[in-house]
C-alpha cells in the first residue's frame, strides 16, 4: 500500500474561469467562482478540467519556509501538486511562491517547468530569476510518461535534454509514492539518493515530492518531445 499523502485535508480554495484571457473571463458565465478542493489533488485537478476550467488563481502563497510548523509541509506539497497537475493540462495558473533562502539544495530552476508564478520571493535575485523563469518556460519542460514496464523522464530544465528510463520496480513504486508527497523515510535510501542527485524530487520539510508532471497535453508530436 502506498504511503503517499492521500487525505482530504487541508482544504484549498481557488478561483476559476473558463478562459485564459482576462477580458474573456470578465464576460458573463466565464467565472466559475471560488471552488473548495477537499479531495486528492489528482482527482480535484481532473474535476476542475472537466468543469471547463482554463484559468485558476490560488488564494494563498506557496510557502516553502517554516516547514517545521504543523501541517506546513503537507499544505505546501498540496499546493505544488495542484500547480504541477494544472500545468500539465496547460491551464493558466496564477500563484505566488516564497522559497527558503536558507535551503542550500533548493533553486527556482527546480520548479521552472511549472507555470511561472506571479511573484517570487527568497532567491538571490527574485525579480531577475522570475524574469528568466517567464522567458524560458514552455510546456513539457520536465515530464514523465508511463510505458509498458518502464517510466521515461525527459528533463530540459537545465538547458539540455536529460532523459532517464526507469525499469526497476522499486523506482517505479517510489515515483507513485512521491507523486503527491510522502515522508522521505518511505522511499528506499538508494532510490531517494538517485532522485535527489538528478533533482527529480524536492525536499519539503520531512516530505519528498515528485517534481516532473505526467503530461496531459502535448505541444507537438510525442516523438519530438
Amino acid at each position: 500500500m502506498s504511503t503517499a499523502l492521500t487525505t482530504a485535508a487541508p482544504a484549498l480554495t481557488v478561483a476559476a474561469w473558463r478562459d485564459y484571457d482576462p477580458q474573456a473571463c470578465a464576460l458573463p458565465g466565464m467565472h466559475l467562482g471560488d471552488i473548495e478542493l477537499t479531495g486528492p489533488i489528482g482527482e480535484e485537478s481532473d474535476r476542475l478540467w472537466e468543469a471547463g476550467t482554463r484559468r485558476v488563481r490560488l488564494r494563498e502563497t506557496v510557502d516553502l519556509t517554516g516547514l517545521d510548523a504543523p501541517g506546513a509541509a503537507e499544505r505546501a506539497v498540496r499546493l505544488l501538486s495542484l500547480v504541477r497537475d494544472l500545468t500539465a493540462r496547460a491551464v493558466l495558473v496564477e500563484w505566488k511562491l516564497r522559497m527558503d533562502p536558507a535551503a542550500p539544495d533548493a533553486t527556482w530552476r527546480d520548479l521552472s517547468h511549472l507555470q511561472p508564478p506571479q511573484s517570487l520571493e527568497g532567491t538571490g535575485d527574485a525579480s531577475g530569476d522570475l524574469r528568466q523563469w517567464r522567458e524560458g518556460h514552455y510546456l513539457c519542460k520536465c515530464l514523465w510518461r508511463q510505458g509498458p514496464g518502464f517510466v521515461q523522464i525527459r528533463d530540459r530544465r537545465w538547458g539540455d535534454l536529460r532523459r532517464f528510463t526507469v525499469e526497476e520496480p522499486e523506482y517505479r513504486r517510489a515515483i507513485e509514492t512521491l507523486s503527491y508527497g510522502s515522508p522521505t523515510a518511505s522511499v528506499p535510501a538508494a532510490v531517494l539518493a538517485d532522485f535527489l542527485e538528478e533533482r527529480l524530487m524536492l525536499r519539503v520539510g520531512e516530505l519528498g515530492w515528485w517534481m516532473p508532471y505526467r503530461v496531459n497535453r502535448w505541444i507537438q508530436e510525442a516523438m519530438t518531445i
